[in-house]
């Protein structure tokens, strides 16, 4: 236990996610050792993020605009959209290169235990969207790309059932597998059985 501001800082870093008491010691004595200036850019950056982030009005994803840069892109597949649950998820997508198409972040997965349902993600956003087509472009393909996990697969399904009565979408998932350069033996079972359902044809 430190005293004063050093422990306040370390109070407050180990809130952040990712961050143990340890890890937020660590950053706070080296924020210590760097120069004023650097303290400075720090802080600046911190502001920016508090005063000049915003979210997208079309898709949801962190923007500095009123839309963000993909969906502002004319170049951007209008008829596929794909939904993820944060902005985090459409950078792990972007950084593929295989997806062209538009984006949906719903904010979240749905998750009654901690008071988490519809109304509190943006799904009346995404019907919205689907419904009105603004910009002429009829919408074929959404991709659920929500996690794999309890929560992320309620969500899949919910979407599934408020989805399947547009005329003219289809509904897809991610598949999920083994990942590159994995053990059979150290698969869990459902990971391994979701790689043997989804297998695809080689010849």
């Amino acid at each position: 236990m430190y005293e004063g501001p050093i422990q306040d800082l370390i109070d407050e870093l180990a809130k952040q996610p990712g961050l143990g008491p340890k890890g937020a010691q660590r950053i706070a004595f080296h924020l210590l050792a760097v120069e004023n200036k650097d303290i400075d850019r720090l802080i600046a950056a911190l502001a920016r993020v508090r005063d000049d982030v915003t979210y997208c009005a079309e898709c949801g994803n962190v923007s500095a605009n009123a839309l963000c840069r993909i969906c502002s892109d004319a170049r951007r597949d209008a008829t596929k959209i794909c939904v993820v649950e944060e902005p985090k998820d459409v950078h792990a997508i972007e950084r593929t290169k295989e997806f062209n198409g538009r984006y949906h972040v719903l904010g979240g997965a749905l998750d009654p235990l901690s008071g988490i349902g519809p109304d509190q993600l943006r799904i009346r956003e995404l019907l919205k969207r689907l419904a009105t087509q603004e910009d002429g472009n009829d919408v074929t393909e959404v991709i659920v790309a929500t996690d794999p996990n309890t929560e992320g697969e309620a969500t899949a399904t919910y979407l599934l059932r408020m989805l399947k009565d547009f005329p003219g979408l289809s509904v897809t998932r991610l598949a999920s597998g083994l990942p590159m350069g994995g053990d059979l033996e150290f698969a869990d079972e459902l990971t391994l059985g979701r790689a043997l359902s989804g297998r695809r044809i080689l010849a």
